[in-house]
């Protein structure tokens, strides 16, 4: 059976995986088969340099390569077929006429696009750059990182800009292209067409020529560079294949669910939370609600609003880490889950959350401000995140299906936060709806599933290959009530 290997980075960490799939007739002796192991597993997040925060692009690349090795000295690597990579959005590479790597790429959350958005909509009204790009308002989008970049020397001397996926990607196979999931983050494309708009990469001040052309995913990019086969002892013939390189666009395809009356929440650092539409949604109250319309595979549109996530949460736990050494997550939510319901609720969105470093007093004084007592122990610091966090997500659900018209029956919340037994029981009695929790590796399985599908090994629509997820993985599923009403 062959094999396909998924690079999938996320914000906190990353992981190299080896996943095969068949469908009934195809060679399984079962006839459904979707399969996944881990080889390879790392840390990941920003670098601090000099006040500046930067993407370790390159050490990220020691990793990828590190995995594919293990790949290659796996018992089933000599049967891999393709790789594919996906990481997270909006974060880019700038590359010389010679396709060296010009500077080290900034960190989305680097304050150097602080107060650029309203530069921009000076020059383009909110209301109208939402209407040709259809995203909601995140400061740190690609066309504000842009603006910033600017104000320094490497977009003068830059021949090409490439997304994280694509810059892999291309150092992989020595291909450029943009993926069109990642793409459509970007602010850069048009929101009907997923295909760069003119006036938007004007609006950014660069040249068309700086941006590689789209390409959908399940495309084919070409066999990997002979160094790359030299290095990881990987077999000649390997393909590169584009797949969601979104991750959430790659963890949609794994939703198990069984037809369109669904919610998702892709919860990792950050939670993406929305309906899975044919067409955007572009009216003032979508604008108004910040809601974005991204790409997914198949041409879908990922109608969603990004919640902060499990970051809060994590930073927490570094915090309490640095203060008094390594903490036990499990006890921590097991006294979270302990604490009497009705403490504080915070906005979990404040951007106060957003950058890096101690985060307990944020969470303090955010509370104080709506005028309860403060979250003291670590249990009642860990609770309230979490009710902020389930209280966010039932917003944006609720918000998602007003907003566009899409009912849904159950809510799928998948990724690292499906293991968060408290997260997912506060979230199904906020949202008074069924949450089915897992698959933990969503973004990984729907990488493997695109390239199988690219590959031959399966077949037929998304609502397919999500039977086959549903069929040969085991989500949890938490009722509304399992948590004391507040």
């Amino acid at each position: 059976m062959s094999v396909h290997v998924a690079v999938d980075l996320g914000a906190s960490s990353g992981r190299v995986m080896l996943g095969s799939a068949a469908q009934a007739g195809s060679g399984s002796s079962s006839g459904r088969h979707l399969a996944l192991e881990e080889v390879h597993r790392f840390p990941n997040g920003a670098v601090p340099v000099a006040g500046r925060l930067h993407t370790d692009a390159v050490g990220l690349w020691r990793e990828v390569l590190a995995g594919l090795g293990a790949v290659a000295r796996h018992p089933r690597g000599a049967a891999a077929v393709s790789v594919g990579v996906d990481t997270w959005a909006v974060d880019y590479g700038l590359l010389a006429a010679d396709g060296s790597l010009l500077g080290t790429p900034r960190h989305y959350r680097d304050p150097r696009t602080d107060g650029v958005a309203e530069t921009v909509f000076a020059r383009m009204p909110a209301a109208e750059l939402y209407r040709r790009n259809g995203l909601q308002h995140l400061p740190f989008t690609t066309v504000y990182q842009l603006i910033a970049e600017g104000r320094g020397p490497l977009l003068g001397v830059a021949d090409r800009l490439l997304l994280i996926p694509d810059l892999l990607g291309f150092w992989l196979s020595g291909v450029q292209g943009a993926e069109a999931t990642n793409a459509s983050t970007t602010g850069l494309a048009d929101v009907r067409t997923g295909r760069w708009a003119d006036d938007l990469v004007a609006l950014a001040g660069v040249p068309a020529s700086l941006l590689p052309p789209v390409h959908d995913p399940g495309t084919v990019l070409g066999g990997l560079r002979p160094d790359v086969l030299a290095e990881t002892g990987l077999p000649a013939g390997l393909q590169l294949v584009a797949v969601g390189s979104h991750d959430t666009a790659s963890a949609v395809v794994a939703v198990p669910a069984r037809d369109e009356r669904f919610a998702y929440i892709a919860c990792g650092t950050w939670g993406l939370v929305g309906v899975e539409l044919a067409d955007p949604v572009l009216t003032a109250d979508s604008f108004a609600a910040n809601f974005t319309n991204e790409r997914g595979v198949d041409g879908r549109i990922r109608y969603l609003r990004n919640v902060m996530g499990l970051w809060v949460l994590q930073q927490c736990v570094a915090e309490w880490t640095s203060a008094e050494g390594p903490q036990d997550l499990a006890a921590l939510l097991a006294a979270a889950a302990a604490v009497p319901t009705g403490g504080p609720v915070v906005d979990i969105d404040d951007p106060r959350f957003l950058p890096p470093g101690p985060m307990v007093a944020r969470v303090r004084a955010a509370a104080a401000e709506t005028g309860a007592r403060p979250p003291q122990e670590p249990a009642e610091v860990v609770r309230c995140v979490l009710e902020s966090l389930a209280e966010a997500f039932a917003r944006a659900v609720a918000d998602a299906v007003r907003l566009s018209g899409h009912d849904v029956d159950v809510v799928h919340l998948v990724g690292g936060g499906a293991r968060n037994e408290l997260l997912c029981r506060l979230t199904a009695d906020a949202c008074g709806l069924p949450v089915v929790a897992g698959p933990v590796e969503a973004t990984a399985l729907g990488n493997v599933l695109v390239q199988a599908r690219a590959h031959g090994d399966l077949t037929g629509s998304l609502e397919e290959l999500r039977a086959l997820v549903r069929d040969t993985t085991e989500p949890v599923r938490h009722l509304p009530g399992t948590v004391l009403a507040r």
